[in-house]
């Protein structure tokens, strides 16, 4: 059963949070264990790895298709690899809609290994900072500025996967909105070898939404930082609805909210992600914003990346 993330994850000293403390220090022994019993696989082709710590929600899977694109653009063959989940069909299905090689199975090894032996020149993983199996050749970890490092706690006291002190394991830092000063410095108390870029998303089909009265619903990590996407770009939210992250959508409760926006004159606006889930419905009332990933001081990040691929 998918929950919403509970909100004492974005508090410090929660009362919640410090009842939780144990259970969280002894899933964080249990990961030790496993990451040392797991023997590490190197490949002959390049490995970076788009990843999170804090769970869900930070922009990898766009990360990851704008990495794609721009490999595309220097002629290396390029595929992304993702571990198979049921839940997140929704993603393949995003990735694939961009023209983008995807490989997927139980186990991100044997998708390494399919790619080596298509000729691929180079494999992008969506998620897998925490899979020791596998040797990365840079590791870029993924922030929304919306939530950052949210209580700095661990699960289930808070929202990390592991605790910030991880981020020395990795070389870049991208964090999707506005810059925060005091972020970047706790960053670098970790690692100063870190660099660190911002990213935003711009609308593609911006227009088809403007002059609209919308209802807007996601079932995304954080279904707000879509919402407030909306506003900031002066469109027009009357109706905000949000569903827990990979929502598996019934034609029931997408048909509710069909009958509300026809009885209230609204027109329907939903995530990329939350359109590829439901598309199969054909219901044409709900329309998705399209949105590009653009990341600032790009020449720069470009060329960092791509000197792992050397």
């Amino acid at each position: 059963m998918k929950i919403f993330k509970p909100k004492f994850w974005q508090k410090k000293n929660s009362l919640v949070s410090i009842l939780l403390l144990p259970l969280s220090i002894l899933a964080q022994y249990l990961i030790i264990i496993k990451k040392n019993l797991k023997r590490k696989k190197f490949f002959s082709i390049p490995i970076i790895c788009v990843g999170n710590i804090y769970v869900g929600g930070t922009g990898k899977t766009p990360l990851c298709i704008e990495l794609a694109n721009i490999f595309k653009k220097i002629n290396k063959k390029t595929c992304i690899i993702k571990k198979y989940y049921s839940a997140h069909e929704d993603e393949f299905k995003l990735i694939e809609s961009k023209k983008i090689k995807l490989f997927k199975s139980s186990s991100r090894v044997l998708s390494i290994k399919k790619a080596e032996r298509d000729k691929y020149e180079c494999v992008i993983l969506d998620d897998g900072f925490q899979d020791s199996s596998v040797n990365k050749d840079l590791n870029i970890i993924c922030f929304n500025e919306k939530q950052l490092a949210g209580n700095e706690m661990t699960l289930p006291s808070g929202p990390l996967r592991e605790p910030l002190s991880s981020l020395k394991d990795s070389q870049i830092i991208v964090i999707n909105g506005n810059t925060n000063e005091v972020f970047e410095r706790k960053i670098k108390s970790i690692s100063s070898d870190i660099n660190i870029y911002y990213s935003y998303y711009l609308p593609v089909n911006l227009n088809e939404f403007t002059n609209h009265n919308l209802l807007a619903f996601a079932g995304i990590g954080n279904p707000d930082n879509f919402f407030d996407l909306l506003e900031k770009y002066n469109l027009r939210v009357v109706k905000k609805v949000s569903f827990p992250d990979h929502y598996n959508y019934s034609i029931k409760e997408l048909n509710n909210l069909v009958d509300f926006s026809i009885e209230n004159n609204l027109k329907i606006v939903t995530t990329e992600k939350d359109f590829f889930r439901i598309k199969h419905y054909n219901i044409p009332q709900i329309q998705c914003l399209d949105v590009k990933l653009e990341i600032k001081n790009k020449d720069k990040f470009m060329k960092e990346v791509i000197k792992c691929l050397v």
